[in-house]
């Protein structure tokens, strides 16, 4: 499973008029005055997610994959849930979403007003996940994955081509944060040829790391600040063939210099960043990454689906 520059070009193409085309600012970080920093979080139910719901559905749609009458199907009560949800609800498409029964009540709710169908089984998302399998398979709905499909992650990889354009190409390095690596593979295959990528993981959820350290995809721990949104147990097969394939560098961080991080966003930029969101900041920050005299960086800030108040 791989994705390519044409497949991201393509996804563009396809949801450039249901997505935001988010807004690029250049910032002083830790010194390094030449950073530019993609202001993701602005973006539809406050992730880069709505990239990859939308053109998973209209790529769907255009296939005669999708069955209309039965929609959608997704298990994950967090961004990708949310995600969905709102695409969903936009094209007019019904969508059903499995969580576990300790959802927290206000996700659910929130799925619940972009009009999803919510099933509420099991202690964890492992079995909200085999729930949704069994209607697919009993519905046929089209199952739309948090982070593993090309249509997925040439979604996401839409906000790369924006950051190019945006900044007339002046990129040479993007740093991005890595859960499942959805959005690492899609902004790598958009920018493949044009700019490296580092991809930035929390160390107590390293899956790209221990991909690339193993050669190939491989169940990790996971644990940490940043688990609610970088938590997968490893890393997806698009992700770990893109990085491979385009040389992806894995680098990571720890808990505190990701709460380090996140907090100087607020001060200094009065922006709110979900931890993982975070981490492209805390890699330079921490002198984790540290770019070369000249070396023009951008950070992919993915995410603000947070709780300010311990800012």
């Amino acid at each position: 499973m791989t994705v390519t520059t044409a497949d991201v070009s393509s996804a563009h193409a396809r949801i450039r008029q249901h997505v935001r085309r988010t807004p690029v600012a250049r910032l002083d970080v830790a010194g390094h005055d030449d950073v530019w920093a993609k202001l993701e979080f602005v973006q539809h139910t406050g992730t880069f997610k709505a990239r990859g719901a939308f053109n998973r559905i209209l790529a769907s749609q255009e296939s005669g994959l999708l069955d209309p009458a039965v929609g959608i199907a997704v298990a994950s009560g967090g961004n990708a849930g949310l995600a969905n949800s709102y695409a969903a609800r936009e094209l007019g498409v019904p969508a059903t979403v499995f969580v576990p029964e300790a959802a927290p009540r206000v996700k659910v709710e929130r799925l619940r007003s972009y009009g999803a169908t919510v099933v509420l089984g099991g202690s964890e998302y492992a079995e909200a996940y085999l729930a949704a399998m069994e209607f697919v398979a009993e519905t046929g709905a089209l199952y739309c994955h948090a982070y593993d499909q090309p249509e997925i992650v040439a979604g996401a990889g839409t906000l790369g081509l924006e950051l190019l354009e945006q900044t007339d190409g002046a990129v040479d390095t993007v740093l991005v944060a890595v859960g499942g690596g959805g959005l690492m593979a899609g902004v790598a295959a958009a920018v493949e040829g044009r700019a490296r990528v580092v991809g930035v993981e929390p160390e107590n959820a390293p899956t790209l790391h221990t991909a690339l350290a193993s050669g190939a995809p491989t169940d990790v721990a996971v644990s940490g600040v940043a688990a609610d949104s970088l938590g997968a147990r490893r890393i997806g097969e698009a992700g770990f063939a893109v990085a491979t394939r385009a040389g992806v560098l894995g680098m990571l961080v720890s808990d505190d210099e990701i709460v380090a991080a996140r907090r100087w966003a607020w001060e200094n930029w009065r922006i709110a960043l979900e931890h993982g969101a975070s981490t492209p900041i805390a890699a330079l920050l921490s002198g984790v990454y540290v770019p070369q005299p000249g070396e023009r960086v951008a950070l992919v800030l993915c995410g603000s689906n947070t709780d300010p108040s311990d800012l």
